[in-house]
C-alpha cells in the first residue's frame, strides 16, 4: 500500500461501512481512505453492531439496505442510532426507497447509482456540527 505512515492510522477518523458487495465496498473504503478517514468493513449488521458496541472510536455508520442475514440496513441503523443517538448514519440503496418509518431521524439516505463522493459529501453534512 505505500501510505503506511506510524500512527497516522490511529489519528483518523473510523467509519464503519457495512456492505456485502466486495467491489462496492472496496471503492467505498477506497474513497474514505482518500478523504483522510479509517473504514472498518463489515458485511453483515450483525457483526457492525458488534463493532458500534466494541469501538468508541467509530464517528459514522455507512450502511446499504440489502445485507446478507437477518438484518437489513434500515433495522441497523436504526439499532445503531439507539445506541448511539448521535452517530451520523448513511443509508445507501439501489433497490429500496427511503421509509421514513424505518429511518432514524437524523439518517440521511442516499439512492444508488451514486458515486462514493456522493456519499461522502452527505457523510460531511452530517458530521459538520
Amino acid at each position: 500500500m505505500g501510505n503506511d505512515t506510524v500512527n497516522a492510522k490511529d489519528e483518523r477518523p473510523v467509519v464503519l461501512v457495512v456492505e456485502d458487495e466486495a467491489l462496492t465496498i472496496m471503492d467505498l473504503s477506497d474513497v474514505l481512505d482518500a478523504a483522510g478517514y479509517e473504514a472498518l468493513q463489515s458485511a453483515s449488521a450483525e457483526r457492525a453492531l458488534g463493532l458500534l458496541t466494541a469501538r468508541t472510536d467509530i464517528v459514522a455508520l455507512i450502511t446499504d439496505v440489502e445485507l446478507s442475514g437477518k438484518t437489513d440496513g434500515f433495522d441497523l441503523a436504526r439499532a445503531a442510532a439507539q445506541m448511539r443517538p448521535d452517530l451520523p448514519i448513511v443509508v445507501v440503496s439501489g433497490r429500496s426507497k427511503p421509509d421514513p418509518d424505518r429511518m432514524p431521524d437524523h439518517a440521511r439516505f442516499v439512492a444508488r447509482p451514486c458515486r462514493g463522493d456522493d456519499i461522502l459529501e452527505v457523510l460531511g453534512t452530517l458530521m459538520t456540527p
